[in-house]
């Protein structure tokens, strides 16, 4: 039988998700806070759901990629929330990056439910979603990692099983911490090779060849350079992987400037009215002195 797949939260990630597994064969009902959001997966064989206990009513598996604690709170937890329509045995998939307090809370209220509980937030960003090409940085028990399996097959190429519930999200918050800094010391590099009237093409190319380059060094060269500030990671939810990564170095006893440092340079970005673009767009202050 065709498993029914609920997909809450269909932002510039839940949406190639959604066209993923749709592509897969599976039978997809997708909710959205923002209807309109939702509305062209609708015209591709989706069903619309109006709540995510709309959603969830009646699926094997439901998977939230939404962009908060608060919003993964009132999609789980809420009045309308997913978890009271969902049957015991079901497979809950959350895919958001969320602080490491919250997934353990969330974790407890599924297991209360008899719901098996895989936490599995992602690498890469809309390039990805879309192409299906993510990377999944798995927390959960073998066997609900195993139920969960072929769905997260549907929409990535890689699953990396971490360990128990909380650990992918001390790793996507690790990563999402270097990839930050990176963003923002990248854009305070290039901002200078500018200022001081370099042939950017080249002193960027030294960069990207020399110990510094790294795969995200060259996305942020590429996007930087071509003022392409076209949303893939919007410049606001960055700042609240920092903001989350600082309350999880704190309560490991690492008191971090430097993530401070690079929440500070992405605030500037929304300040000078980019909380709409790309964390690309962190360079614009910089330039504009």
């Amino acid at each position: 039988m065709t498993m029914k797949i609920a997909l809450l939260g269909t932002g510039t990630m839940g949406a190639g998700m959604a066209r993923r597994l749709l592509g897969a064969g599976f039978a997809l009902t997708v909710w959205n806070r923002s209807p309109a959001r939702a509305a062209p997966l609708g015209e591709i064989g989706a069903t619309l759901a109006s709540s995510p206990a709309d959603a969830a009513t009646g699926a094997d598996c439901v998977i939230a990629m939404l962009a908060d604690n608060t919003a993964s709170k009132d999609a789980w937890l809420g009045p309308q929330g997913a978890l009271g329509a969902m049957a015991p045995g079901t497979v809950a998939i959350e895919c958001s990056t969320l602080d490491c307090d919250w997934v353990g809370t969330l974790a407890h209220a599924m297991a209360d439910a008899a719901i098996n509980f895989v936490e599995a937030p992602v690498t890469g960003s809309k390039v990805q979603a879309e192409s299906g090409t993510l990377r999944f940085l798995v927390g959960s028990d073998q066997t609900s990692l195993d139920l969960a399996r072929p769905v997260l097959d549907g929409m990535g190429n890689a699953i990396i099983h971490l360990g128990p519930v909380g650990s992918g999200a001390v790793l996507k918050l690790a990563n999402n911490f270097l990839a930050g800094l990176q963003a923002a010391a990248f854009a305070e590099a290039l901002a200078l090779i500018e200022a001081k009237g370099l042939d950017r093409e080249r002193a960027t190319g030294v960069l990207r060849a020399g110990a510094p380059g790294s795969p995200m060094v060259g996305l942020m060269a590429d996007r930087m350079l071509a003022d392409d500030f076209e949303p893939n990671f919007l410049v606001p939810l960055m700042i609240k992987d920092l903001g989350y990564a600082e309350h999880l170095l704190a309560s490991a006893g690492i008191n971090s400037a430097l993530v401070r440092a690079a929440r500070a340079r992405f605030d500037d970005a929304v300040a000078a009215g980019l909380g709409d673009r790309d964390i690309s767009a962190v360079i614009v202050p910089l330039r504009a002195g």
